[in-house]
C-alpha cells in the first residue's frame, strides 16, 4: 500500500479540500460536480428502501481504498472511522465492491456474524444494504443505505430490485459526468475520489412557513406604513389601512395593547425593540367570534429621511409555530431539549436549564457532554450515537452531582433528536448495576463550564471505539507488513492523521518500517539514528513516554533546529511490548491541534496495541523466512524432461497467515512411464512444509519402486498416519505412459483434474476417489483408467486455485475449466500463467496455489 491509501494527495486548504487534482478527474476539488451526480440518486435509494440514511463510497486514485464521498441522514462525525476503508478489508462495503454483488445485512446480528470488525467500530442495531456502483460495467464505488432494524423485516430478494432504479440513475449521472473528463481514456477511469465526504440533507417534511412583514412607525406623530405581508398578518386590507398606529392597535387583543405601546418606549430609550409579543385578531376562520394570532415585533430606531422624525423600522413576525411551541415547552414540568444531527444543542427550555444546572447560552451550539462536566462520561455520548445510528428511542439514567437521579429519553429522527429529562428515583436491581458504571460522581463547583478555545479532538466515545476497532483488526494482522498496513488504513482516517511513520529499533538504532504521507526523501536523514540522538521519536522510545506537540512553535522550542515539514501538530508514541522497546510511531496533522486527555489516552492505548502486534509479527516473519527456505528446498527446482510430454508447474503462497504452505507437485519417472503428482497438506506453517517434504519423499520412493498407483497412495496414506503429525493431506496421482497415452489415476480427497482435448473443449474428469491421506490407515483407494489423445493437456491443481470464501468450489472449478478451454494451448507456460493470473493478481489469497500442466504430444 502506498501513502495515498490513507492520505489524500495535494496540499490542503483551510476548508479541508485539496487544492490538487489538476488533471480534471472527478475527484478532489470536483465535489460540486460529484454532489450533482450523487445526491438525488442517494436520496432516492434511501426512500425506496425505507431507510434513514445513505452513503456513497468511491474508489481512491490508487484503487486501494474506498473513500466516503457523500453522506445523507447520518452525521459525518459518527462515521469518521469509515471515511476511508481498504478495498481488501473485511468490511461490508469492501466486500460488495470486490464481488460486484448486492449485500444485505438486516440487523446487528447478521453484521456481527459476517463482519465482526465492522460491528466492533459501530456496535449499534441497524440494518444496511450495499450495492456496487458501476460505470461502463466497471465497479467504481458502493451505494449504502442504512435502515432501522426495528422496522418490519425485508426479504433479501427484495433489496436489489428496490435499489436498482437509484443505482441505474447514479450510474447514468456518473457516466455523463465522467464522459466530459475522460479524454482519451475510459469514462470509468476518471471516477475516483480522495477528499472528505460531502453531506446532503434529506428532504424535510413541510412545516408552517415563517411569515415576516415590515413596518415603518413614526414615533412622533403615530403615522405608519406597512408592506402587504404585514397587513395580511394584521388582517387589514390595503384599502382599509389608514396609515396610523391606531389602525394597528384596533387589531391587537385588548389584553396585549400594553406590549405594542411598550415597544415605543423600548425604541426611544434603548434604540431598539427586542421580541415584543402580542396577539392580533384573526378573522380567517370566518366565525362570528374572532380568534387571535400571536406575532412578534422586532426593530431598531432610525431617522425618517429629510424629516427629523424618529422612525421605528420594525419586522412583524408570525409566531404561530416558533413562539407557541416554545411557550408550550416552557410550561411543561419536564426538561426538553433538541440536538442537531451532529449532536449540538439547538434548544433547551427553562426547566432543562434548571435540571442540568447550565445556562442556555453556554449550551446552545455545543455538545452537552463537553459543556456539562458530569455528562462527560463517554457512555452518555454513546447513547446519542446509539439513538442516531439505530433511529430508535433510547433512555438512560444519570446521577447528578447533587446526588439526585435524572432520567433522559432520546427521540431521534434523521435531522437530529428531541430529548426529555426529568427527576426520578435511584435505579434498583439490574438497572442499578448497569448504571453504576456510568453514573457521574460528585463534581465540585459549577456544573457547566466552557471548554478551552481551539479545535476540539474527536469525542471520547468515538476514541474508545477506535481502540476497539484497531484491536480487532490487529488480531488478524500476521506479518509486519500486515500490521503496518492495518495501522495506516485504520489509524489515519480515524484521527484525521496526514502523516505516519513507524520505526523499529535494532542494534541500538532506529530504522523505518513504514511511512505514509511524507514528502519524498524527508525521512532519509533519520534512517539509522542512534538512541542518543536528540529527536522526539527517539526520546519517546527511550523515556517510554508519549510526546504531543500542538503547533510547530511547540516542537521548535522543545527541539531547536529540528527539520519541519508541512505538518502543524505531532504525536510521538513509544512502542513498548511486554516491557521491551519495539520502536516509535510518529503521527502528523496538517493543522494546529489541541490534544484532549481522551485523545491522548486513546493514542497511547493504540500504541501499546501496535507494539504488541509488531513484536508478534516480527517473530512470525522470522519463522516464516525459515519456512519459506524449507519449502523452496522441498519443491522441485526443475521438472524432468520426458519424451512426448511437456510439463510445467506453478506455485503461489497464500497472503493470509504465514506465506508458506503444504501444497506441492512433482513429476517422477518410473519403469512404466511417468507419475504426475499434486498434493496439499493442511495448514500454513513450518510443520505443514515439513510434512509436505516427507510426503513428497515418500511418494517419490514408492513410485520409483514401480508399485501401481493405488498402492503408492495406500502406502503414502499409511506413512502419514504413522508420522503422527496430526494433519491430513489430499493427493492426486496419475501414472501416464507417454508412448500410448494410457493413464491410471488415483484421487485421495483432492479436487478432480481437468482435461483439455485436442479440439479445445475442456472437461472435469470424473475420477473415483478415496478419503484424505492420514485419516484411515487401512483405507483402499480405487483407480480410474483413462486415455489421452495427442494434443491433450492435463491440469492438476490444489483447491487454492478454485476456492474462494463464501463461494462454492464447483463454481471455481467451472471458471478454471472455461479459462482452460478459451486459452490457446500452443505453450504450456503461457497457459499455466493464464490459469493462475487471477490468483496471482488477488490482493488477498487465503490459501496457497499449486498447478501442474502436462501436454501430451
Amino acid at each position: 500500500m502506498d501513502e495515498a491509501t490513507a492520505v489524500p494527495d495535494g496540499p490542503r486548504s483551510p476548508e479541508g479540500r485539496s487544492r490538487g487534482g489538476g488533471d480534471g478527474r472527478v475527484r478532489t476539488g470536483d465535489t460540486g460536480r460529484i454532489e450533482d451526480a450523487l445526491t438525488a440518486p442517494l436520496i432516492e435509494a434511501v426512500r425506496d428502501l425505507g431507510g434513514y440514511g445513505g452513503l456513497v463510497y468511491l474508489r481512491s486514485r490508487d484503487r486501494r481504498s474506498l473513500v466516503l464521498a457523500m453522506v445523507t441522514g447520518v452525521p459525518r462525525s459518527l462515521l469518521r472511522t469509515w471515511w476511508r476503508v481498504p478495498v481488501g478489508g473485511a468490511l461490508p462495503m469492501a466486500a460488495a465492491y470486490r464481488r460486484g454483488e448486492t449485500l444485505w445485512l438486516p440487523d446487528e446480528r447478521a453484521t456481527m456474524l459476517r463482519f465482526p470488525h465492522f460491528t466492533a467500530g459501530l456496535p449499534y442495531s441497524f440494518g444496511s444494504a450495499y450495492q456496487p456502483v458501476r460505470v461502463g460495467g466497471e465497479p467504481v464505488g458502493v451505494l449504502v443505505v442504512l435502515r432501522s432494524a426495528a422496522r418490519s423485516p425485508m426479504d433479501a430478494e427484495a433489496v436489489e430490485p428496490a435499489l436498482r432504479p437509484a443505482g441505474q440513475a447514479m450510474e447514468e449521472r456518473l457516466t455523463r459526468l465522467a464522459a466530459d473528463r475522460a479524454g482519451a481514456g475510459s469514462a470509468a477511469s476518471s471516477i475516483e475520489y480522495d477528499d472528505e465526504p460531502v453531506g446532503a440533507r434529506l428532504p424535510t417534511p413541510a412545516v408552517h412557513p415563517v411569515r415576516v412583514g415590515l413596518i415603518d412607525w413614526d414615533l412622533d406623530n403615530g403615522r405608519c406604513s406597512a408592506d402587504d405581508e404585514a397587513l395580511a398578518l394584521l388582517g387589514i386590507g390595503r384599502a382599509d389601512f389608514g396609515g396610523t398606529i391606531a389602525d394597528i392597535e384596533a387589531r391587537v387583543s385588548p389584553d396585549d395593547l400594553h406590549e405594542l405601546r411598550a415597544s415605543r418606549h423600548d425604541a426611544l430609550t434603548l434604540g431598539r425593540v427586542g421580541s415584543r409579543h402580542f396577539r392580533v385578531r384573526d378573522d380567517s376562520a370566518g366565525d362570528e367570534e374572532a380568534g387571535y394570532r400571536p406575532v412578534e415585533l422586532w426593530g431598531h430606531l432610525g431617522r425618517g429621511g429629510t424629516s427629523s422624525g424618529r422612525i421605528l423600522v420594525a419586522a412583524l413576525v408570525d409566531a404561530v409555530s416558533g413562539l407557541t411551541a416554545a411557550e408550550a415547552a416552557e410550561r411543561l414540568p419536564d426538561g426538553l431539549f433538541s440536538l442537531d444531527q451532529d449532536g449540538r444543542l439547538t434548544y433547551a427550555n427553562r426547566r432543562c436549564e434548571e435540571l442540568l444546572g447550565g445556562g442556555r447560552e453556554a449550551l446552545l451550539g455545543r455538545y452537552p457532554w463537553e459543556v456539562i462536566t458530569w455528562l462527560r462520561d463517554p457512555a452518555y455520548e454513546d447513547r446519542y450515537r446509539a439513538a442516531m445510528l439505530s433511529q430508535e428511542q433510547v433512555s438512560f439514567l444519570v446521577r447528578h452531582p447533587a446526588g439526585n437521579w435524572l432520567s433522559f429519553v432520546l427521540y431521534p429522527d434523521v435531522h437530529g433528536l428531541t430529548g426529555r429529562v426529568h427527576p426520578t428515583g435511584p435505579p434498583t436491581g439490574a438497572e442499578a448495576a448497569r448504571e453504576a458504571g456510568s453514573a457521574a460522581g460528585p463534581v465540585p463547583g459549577a456544573a457547566a463550564a466552557a471548554p478551552p478555545p481551539g479545535p476540539v479532538a474527536a469525542a471520547r466515545a468515538g476514541a474508545l471505539y477506535h481502540v476497539v476497532q484497531m484491536a480487532s483488526v490487529l488480531t488478524q494482522a500476521v506479518t509486519v507488513e500486515d500490521v503496518c498496513r492495518a495501522v495506516s488504513e485504520q489509524l489515519l482516517p480515524a484521527f484525521g492523521v496526514r502523516e505516519l511513520a513507524l520505526y523499529t529499533v535494532r542494534d541500538g538504532r532506529m530504522y523505518l518500517l513504514w511511512e505514509s504521507g511524507y514528502p519524498e526523501g524527508f525521512l532519509t536523514p533519520f534512517e539509522g539514528v542512534t538512541l542518543d540522538t536528540q529527536l522526539p521519536g527517539v526520546h519517546a522510545l527511550t523515556t517510554r513516554l508519549p510526546l504531543f506537540f500542538e503547533s510547530p512553535e511547540d516542537l521548535s522550542v522543545a527541539y531547536p533546529g529540528i527539520t519541519l515539514d508541512r505538518m502543524s501538530a505531532w504525536s510521538f508514541l513509544p512502542l513498548i511490548a511486554s516491557g521491551h522497546p519495539v520502536g516509535s510511531c510518529i503521527l502528523g496533522w496538517d493543522a494546529p491541534r489541541r490534544f484532549t486527555a481522551d485523545e491522548r489516552s486513546a493514542l497511547t492505548a493504540l500504541s501499546g496495541l501496535v507494539a504488541q502486534a509488531l513484536e508478534r509479527a516480527r517473530l512470525y516473519d522470522a519463522e516464516s523466512a525459515v519456512a519459506r527456505g524449507l519449502q523452496e528446498g522441498l519443491l522441485p527446482h526443475r521438472l524432468p524432461a520426458v519424451e512426448g510430454l511437456r510439463t510445467t508447474g506453478r506455485y503461489l503462497p497464500g497472503t493470509q497467515g504465514m506465506a508458506i504452505g503444504g501444497d506441492w507437485y512433482d513429476v517422477i519417472t518410473t519403469g512404466r512411464g511417468v507419475a504426475l503428482v499434486i498434493g496439499d497438506v493442511e495448514g500454513h506453517s513450518v510443520g505443514a512444509a515439513a510434512v509436505m517434504g516427507q510426503l513428497r519423499s515418500a511418494v517419490h520412493a514408492f513410485a520409483a519402486s514401480e508399485r501401481p498407483p493405488q498402492e503408492v497412495i495406500a502406502h503414502t496414506n499409511r506413512h502419514l498416519a504413522e508420522l503422527d503429525a496430526d494433519v491430513c493431506a489430499t493427493c492426486c496421482y496419475i501414472e501416464l505412459d507417454p508412448r500410448t497415452g494410457r493413464a491410471f489415476a488415483v484421487r485421495a480427497g483432492h479436487p478432480p483434474p481437468l482435461l483439455r482435448h485436442p479440439d479445445g473443449h475442456a472437461e472435469t474428469l470424473d475420477l473415483a476417489g478415496g478419503v484424505m491421506l492420514g485419516v484411515q490407515p487401512d483405507a483402499v483407494y480405487p483407480v480410474t483408467a483413462l486415455t489421452l489423445a495427442p494434443g491433450s493437456v492435463l491440469v492438476l491443481y490444489t483447491d487454492g486455485l478454485v476456492e474462494e470464501p463464501g463461494s462454492d468450489i464447483g463454481t471455481g472449478i467451472e471458471e478454471v475449466r472455461r479459462c482452460l478451454a478459451d486459452t490457446p494451448a500452443d505453450s504450456v507456460d503461457r497457459l499455466a500463467d493464464r490459469l493462475v493470473r487471477t490468483a496471482r493478481r488477488a490482493r488477498e489469497r487465503p490459501d496457497d496455489v499449486a498447478l501442474l500442466l502436462t501436454a501430451y504430444r
